[in-house]
């Protein structure tokens, strides 16, 4: 994805996802983030984790796969996934390790791109009506939002926000892409699911029973009035001959 950021329609894609990610990730506090994919740029710049790291095929701080990641289960409070679900052969497979590197509460950002749009028309064109192959990002397999959403609800992930973005038809010129800028405050109102990018924020639940301790310890020790040893009615009639 790095040399097709450096074109005119990477550049419009890679401004609104890191406008989105900054103002998501800011807010979320914790100790270990990883951005998985991407990383010659830092979708996880404005986050303020003490250990914030980027893990890749062949670049990043830690070489791996994001189907098997080599990072110890629940150890992670935040995971990037910018367009690694798309690529992958096994998308399944990324989110659940996803799932069990996180730990209870982690969130979990996504971006994509919607087959539901201008954006999923150009890939399919892409692949039947050239004779050339498809060049990135058009050979990836859009994954409809809807998958995504079942698949992050098998798993115990909860929606918690997210956005369409990039409402501008894939054009490749910058004079192009600026001339349909006004698509992108129309798009969010009046055609809100056909944005190019789908941008998803989901938390990881864990449902458990959880025990509520009272707020003074003599309260354990506090006996309520049905709790009191009564007397028999042969105690009762000895009582009453003694006195």
């Amino acid at each position: 994805m790095q040399h097709w950021y450096e074109s005119d329609l990477g550049q419009y894609v890679l401004a609104r996802e890191l406008d989105w990610f900054d103002a998501v990730s800011s807010d979320l506090f914790g100790f270990h983030a990883l951005q998985m994919g991407e990383c010659d740029s830092d979708f996880l710049r404005a986050n303020r984790m003490p250990h914030r790291f980027c893990a890749g095929i062949d670049a990043g701080q830690l070489r791996a796969v994001p189907e098997w990641l080599p990072i110890a289960g629940q150890s992670l409070d935040l995971l990037a996934l910018p367009h690694v679900l798309e690529f992958s052969p096994h998308p399944h497979q990324v989110l659940r390790e996803a799932e069990r590197v996180l730990r209870p509460e982690g969130r979990l950002l996504i971006s994509g791109f919607n087959p539901m749009s201008l954006w999923g028309a150009r890939r399919i064109m892409s692949g039947r009506f050239s004779s050339k192959p498809a060049m990135h990002p058009w050979h990836g397999r859009f994954i409809h939002l809807t998958r995504i959403k079942d698949w992050l609800a098998l798993m115990g992930f909860e929606w918690v926000g997210g956005r369409m973005a990039c409402y501008a038809p894939p054009v490749e010129r910058a004079a192009w892409l600026k001339r349909f800028g006004f698509l992108e405050a129309a798009g969010d109102r009046w055609w809100a699911l056909g944005g190019g990018v789908y941008l998803i924020h989901a938390v990881k639940r864990v449902h458990g029973m959880r025990i509520i301790a009272p707020k003074r310890e003599s309260a354990w020790r506090a006996r309520p009035a049905w709790a009191q040893p009564t007397r028999t009615s042969s105690q009762k009639l000895g009582h009453e001959r003694k006195d």
